[in-house]
């Protein structure tokens, strides 16, 4: 997972300074140069860690740190707040044009993923925002990218305007804009040719776009893998295009996490999107204020509220309240609970989103292994109707037949049961806590 050294190293420097009275001097030049190392060893480009470290310097031994009442936490506040800062101060939201459609172009080298990521932007403008984005096929150089696209745009339903290889792509981005004036559509994201590495042609032809059709928005996408050389390519972009904004790729895999603590100072150039994962909903807005707290340990329980809000379903989620309120929960219900976390993302990512998760040593190393919810579901669904709504019947002959059936032992579908009738008995005590609190609050033994 992204920054997960660098979150590491940070919280344990944080969390010598966090509970204390007193913070002197002499604590905060310590802990600037842990930070200091910590944000160099996370590939962070050397000049923005100095300005960093001074700016947080000058505050922590600062009137408000020394004089509050809490000088640890304050210290705390401080790194948060110079993290957010550093990483662009707050979102920034897609350009919308004053008469459709927007137009956005997408730059990039070979490699970066930024065909994918235009068909994940449309997909995104659809589910979030209900636009109608049209997909326009302007790299002649590769005929894989516009097969690409056009795959992508089946699989998302959306139209892809292309005119194969021996167009210009200047014509080509010129016709897919009055195309989509044609068809009302109030998006076009233009996919350009990319190179291996930044030349003069790649350059001169992205510049004639540009101009031809004075885009709302140039977005850059970047491995993030790659650190500070997706820093230098976007400053090379930025220097010939001016670039409106940053798509870090791959920042769920692997990486340090420089780049996206270094490419707004050094290009002045704000991050918009990150993608997190291959499918193509896995691309999000970039929230600093978010990602600092989630650096420093501090959870993002804002966008793990919106990832329950986009991927359950509400009307799902009542009823089953209701079952858990009567107690006719089944395993029928289990198994479609099950189905909607999985969709929200892999479970230690949405573990890593809790406040304080980072210093829980029963959260800090567990690695969620997916395999393991899939034999659940293998298991359940070996079940029969009437033993999904009565477990209870699953005597040791059902039990060979489910296990044989799932491919599983039949101690993992006892386990299974157990934790079942266990989780049965807790929505029971947590029912009858409810009651208990209408009726007048709880009554405790000793009252």
């Amino acid at each position: 997972m992204a920054f997960e050294g660098l979150a590491d190293r940070l919280q344990q420097t944080l969390q010598k300074v966090r509970g204390k009275g007193k913070v002197t001097e002499a604590d905060v030049k310590e802990m600037m140069r842990e930070v200091r190392l910590a944000l160099l060893e996370a590939d962070v480009n050397f000049k923005v860690v100095k300005q960093f470290v001074a700016k947080v310097k000058e505050r922590a031994i600062g009137q408000e740190v020394i004089e509050s009442l809490t000088p640890g936490q304050q210290v705390v506040k401080v790194v948060n707040e110079e993290l957010t800062a550093l990483m662009g101060g707050q979102q920034s939201k897609l350009a919308v044009a004053n008469r459709p459609p927007t137009v956005i172009m997408m730059v990039g080298l070979q490699g970066a993923g930024k065909t994918t990521t235009t068909g994940k932007l449309a997909n995104f403008l659809r589910k979030k925002h209900n636009r109608t984005p049209l997909l326009v096929a302007a790299d002649i150089y590769r005929p894989a990218a516009i097969n690409q696209l056009q795959t992508l745009g089946k699989q998302l339903g959306m139209s892809v305007f292309e005119m194969g290889t021996d167009t210009s792509p200047v014509e080509i981005a010129k016709k897919g804009i009055e195309k989509a004036k044609e068809e009302h559509h109030d998006y076009v994201i233009v996919d350009t040719a990319g190179r291996l590495h930044v030349d003069e042609g790649l350059m001169d032809e992205l510049s004639n776009i540009k101009e031809a059709v004075n885009p709302d928005e140039i977005l850059i996408v970047v491995d993030a893998m790659t650190g500070q050389d997706a820093v230098n390519v976007a400053q090379s972009f930025h220097d010939q295009l001016g670039l409106t904004g940053v798509v870090l790729t791959k920042l769920d895999g692997d990486t340090r996490g420089g780049a996206a603590l270094s490419i707004k100072s050094v290009t002045d150039t704000p991050i918009k999107f990150v993608g997190m994962g291959e499918k193509l909903d896995a691309l999000e807005p970039f929230h600093p204020e978010r990602m600092s707290s989630r650096i420093l340990g501090m959870g993002d329980v804002l966008s793990l509220i919106e990832k329950a809000q986009t991927n359950v379903d509400e009307k799902k989620a009542k009823e089953l309240e209701q079952k858990m309120r009567t107690m006719s929960f089944t395993f029928d219900d289990f198994l479609e609970q099950l189905t909607q976390v999985r969709s929200m993302g892999p479970l230690d990512e949405l573990l890593g989103m809790l406040p304080g998760s980072g210093q829980m040593k029963q959260l800090k190393n567990v690695k969620v292994d997916e395999k393991q919810l899939n034999y659940v579901e293998a298991i359940i669904q070996s079940m029969t109707k009437k033993e999904k709504i009565e477990p209870d019947i699953i005597n040791a002959s059902r039990k060979r037949r489910i296990a044989k059936g799932s491919g599983r032992s039949i101690q993992e579908v006892n386990r299974l049961l157990k934790q079942f009738e266990d989780m049965k008995k807790m929505m029971k005590q947590m029912t009858n806590m409810s009651k208990g609190k209408k009726k007048g609050g709880m009554k405790l033994p000793f009252m």
